[in-house]
């Protein structure tokens, strides 16, 4: 049975998003006329601190969309994102990526988001000197800190990528992600490519991590099993806006 886990106390927000849009002009070729996408149209909620909402709908409704405007990797045509009480809607790349020890994203377990080439040990230290975390002395216990967290031996850090099974490949990903030590975490179908039999374990992990490390969630699925799992309440997104 999935139990959605209650929020005793309604701290102060971590995120806000207000009247966000998003728009794009397509034009499939030079004989036809342009069109204007709105992959999302006004849509406003809040994500408290310890909170795990849910953003749920159907392909294409503009849940990721949503997500990357909030990582601040997709501009919005209008509306305003704060993160930590502060607006970052226009910020550049450049002054976003100190917020970036706050929040991180985890990636639908895809095998672009991992370098192939690279250890399990070398992609989880080059997130933590990237952020430069803790000092270059104590990068190897806190890998192995981070392996721990996510149920990974130490041993599996000198396996590359495509050495792992789907579900410890997608723990490495959960790893990356919490290596900064953020505050939010943005889940987007963090489960969705596993087996079944896999899936419950990732969302077990999810947590779990929320309790251990304090986090906020913002789940991005379509799958009410997943946001009942992870999360307090819930938003329906459909068509670019949020309807329920």
């Amino acid at each position: 049975m999935f139990i959605a886990h209650q929020v005793k106390t309604m701290a102060n927000p971590v995120l806000q998003v207000h009247n966000l849009s998003r728009q794009f002009v397509l034009r499939p070729s030079l004989l036809t006329k342009p069109l204007l996408v709105r992959a999302v149209e006004k849509v406003s909620f809040e994500v408290h601190q310890g909170e795990s909402v849910g953003l749920i709908g159907e392909s294409g409704c503009g849940k990721t969309t949503t997500a990357l405007m909030v990582m601040g990797l997709l501009k919005p045509t209008e509306g305003s994102i704060k993160l930590f009480d502060q607006e970052v809607t226009f910020l550049t790349e450049q002054s976003f990526r100190p917020l970036r020890l706050k929040v991180q994203m985890v990636f639908q377990h895809t095998k672009a988001v991992l370098d192939p080439k690279m250890t399990i040990f070398q992609l989880i230290s080059e997130a933590l000197r990237i952020h430069k975390v803790v000092p270059e002395v104590q990068i190897n216990p806190e890998v192995s800190r981070i392996l721990g967290l996510v149920g990974l031996p130490h041993d599996e850090g000198w396996k590359l990528p495509g050495q792992l099974s789907g579900g410890q490949y997608q723990r490495v990903i959960i790893a990356r992600a919490i290596a900064p030590r953020p505050q939010l975490l943005i889940c987007d179908e963090p489960v969705s490519a596993l087996d079944v039999s896999v899936q419950g374990q990732i969302l077990n992990l999810l947590t779990s991590l929320r309790r251990e490390l304090g986090l906020s969630y913002l789940v991005i699925s379509h799958d009410l099993r997943v946001i009942r799992h992870l999360c307090d309440r819930v938003l329906v997104m459909e068509k670019g806006r949020i309807v329920g």
